[in-house]
């Protein structure tokens, strides 16, 4: 009896010994965005073919930030492209940008393009949870599977520039509506020096290196020159002593002519950098806001309709010919990655 209790237990410790070695124990995102004295990732992975896991909060729609919108025949860039955040929780100070381009051949090193129709597949996949078709929304937690990148400061999950179906990323729904996490409350004195120079710490516990990836507001602050408002533009903001970068998103809030923040305001959005160089990498921070809800008071999206119109499309309190026109500009347009653009097969 004694010998086929051992045997029994030696046989359950190399089942539970088989599966463990199947399963892949996920990173943490203060692990992938690692960086050394220049700023340059130190994750082992950047330099395998191994694939990391991280699990986080989505903090975006990707078409808030970036043009999706297919071109197989672009002559040059990478066509339709595709990104999110993913912000880690508790003690996982940090967060990772997860990118997707189309057209990998106009990017150097780059190795495939997707078809207009393969685009939308792509990242029709990637906008609903394989298991359940449930379509991904900020403030979802999920658990992203893929390739390390690194480029200009920040190590990216992405497919490395090539098409090649062994380097896809996967997006899973771990909880539906978990919620966004409140901003964390910064000043200008938390990431610029008394020369109004970017704080970097390589050891990332202070500086900008601290809040990149993550959601923050800065208070009582205005823009140093207005008149470049508009979808995709580069502007700043000061508190009347230093200065940081902000980038507006392509969101329907950022139309010319709609802002009308009155002075000071506060902003809300996702700490993030685009160094100048790819090599040494302590500058090019910046504030990135997805899209603006016309409040009048803070730079952000609360991810709500002010007014309950049902056809109330340009958020100005009434039903009118203004909407009729945003209805008839925005005719038959649809939102690559949601489906009705016929991504994901249908």
């Amino acid at each position: 009896m004694k010998s086929s209790g051992v045997v029994k237990v030696f046989i359950c410790l190399v089942t539970l010994l088989f599966v463990l070695s199947g399963f892949a124990f996920g990173d943490t995102h203060t692990e992938v965005q690692a960086i050394d004295a220049d700023g340059y990732g130190t994750h082992p992975d950047l330099f395998t073919f191994d694939k990391v896991i991280v699990e986080g909060i989505l903090l975006n729609r990707p078409e808030f930030l970036l043009d999706p919108t297919p071109n197989e025949y672009v002559p040059y860039g990478p066509g339709g492209q595709w990104q999110i955040y993913i912000r880690g929780e508790d003690d996982d100070h940090a967060g990772t940008a997860i990118w997707m381009g189309q057209c990998y051949d106009n990017i150097p090193g780059g190795d495939g393009t997707y078809t207009d129709q393969e685009w939308l597949d792509e990242i029709y996949r990637l906008s609903n949870d394989p298991l359940t078709d449930y379509e991904f929304a900020p403030g979802d937690r999920v658990k992203v599977t893929g390739l390390l990148k690194f480029y200009r400061g920040k190590t990216n999950i992405n497919e490395r520039h090539s098409a090649d179906p062994y380097n896809d990323l996967t997006i899973e729904l771990v909880e539906a509506g978990a919620g966004l996490p409140q901003p964390e409350v910064i000043t200008l004195d938390d990431v610029k020096d008394g020369n109004d120079n970017f704080i970097f710490d390589p050891s990332r516990l202070t500086g900008c290196e601290y809040y990149q990836g993550r959601l923050v507001k800065i208070n009582n602050v205005s823009f140093v020159d207005a008149s470049s408002w508009g979808p995709d533009a580069d502007m700043e903001i000061t508190d009347g002593h230093k200065t940081f970068p902000v980038k507006l998103g392509r969101g329907w809030g950022f139309r010319p002519g709609s802002s009308n923040l009155s002075e000071p305001f506060d902003v809300v959005g996702i700490f993030d950098q685009e160094s100048a160089s790819y090599i040494v990498c302590n500058d090019g921070y910046r504030l990135w806001v997805p899209n603006y809800d016309g409040n009048s008071r803070v730079l952000t999206d609360r991810a709500y309709g002010r007014y309950n119109l049902a056809g109330e499309i340009n958020r100005d309190g009434k039903v009118g010919m203004f909407d009729f026109v945003w209805f008839a500009d925005s005719w038959l347009e649809c939102v690559p990655g949601s489906g009705g653009c016929g991504g994901g097969g249908n």
